[in-house]
């Protein structure tokens, strides 16, 4: 009823793309009572993760930092548009993790689960969603009570033979496995060797990031410009 006008309103305010799924068969039940999820994409600059050759850079790594304050500002957006429509929002911040060792390097609700069950891209070998614009994107998931219908078909992964980021990979953190809906995480990529090889980077600045995987995988090379 509202997808319209939300996704012209984010898009506005500097969103790329904008997914709306049905998120109730994967919720925890601490989050129950929002079973539909609305999945804020802002695209990452070429030009920064081009500077990414084996290792991270302090530009990639501050352009990392504040895209993810962008999509938390997107996200109080919509809650916003949400709740004046008389509705609940939940807003999931872009970079967060639970403080729970059971669930160590997760998230209260995992963004790409969001994001692939709306259709807006496949989450490819390096775990990551692959998107129009590559892998080379930043998510933000707002869940709610708001009826929201389903922006398109689940999408299977394309990344076929290829195992570039296996390969790339110096955490040895990449199966090179192809993902299939309902395997689990660990299935294609192991969180905790690539969070402890991270901590490697204490050059560039105060955090943890990588993005080699992101930065060779074959769909970074599709065109900028858009049809």
């Amino acid at each position: 009823m509202y997808e319209n006008e939300l996704s012209s309103m984010l898009k506005e305010h500097g969103a790329d793309i904008i997914g709306f799924s049905d998120v109730s068969s994967v919720l925890p039940e601490e989050l129950s009572e929002y079973p539909y999820a609305v999945t804020i994409v802002r695209r990452l600059s070429r030009a920064v993760v081009n500077t990414i050759n084996g290792a991270p850079t302090m530009s990639y790594f501050q352009h990392y930092r504040i895209t993810n304050t962008k999509l938390d500002l997107l996200a109080l957006d919509a809650v916003s548009f949400i709740e004046k429509k008389g509705y609940l929002a939940f807003p999931v911040a872009a970079s967060q993790s639970t403080p729970d060792k059971k669930e160590e390097y997760r998230g209260i609700f995992p963004h790409k689960t969001g994001a692939a069950l709306s259709g807006i891209g496949f989450i490819g070998k390096n775990a990551l969603l692959i998107t129009k614009y590559s892998s080379a994107v930043r998510l933000a998931t707002v869940l709610t009570n708001m009826p929201l219908e389903t922006t398109g078909e689940r999408i299977k992964s394309k990344c076929g033979d290829c195992t570039r980021c296996r390969d790339a990979c110096p955490a040895h953190a990449i199966t090179g496995k192809e993902y299939i809906p309902g395997d689990a995480r660990e299935e294609i990529f192991d969180a905790k060797k690539c969070s402890e090889h991270m901590k490697t980077y204490k050059n560039i600045g105060r955090g943890a990031v990588c993005g080699i995987c992101m930065s060779v995988c074959p769909y970074n090379k599709m065109p900028l410009k858009e049809e």
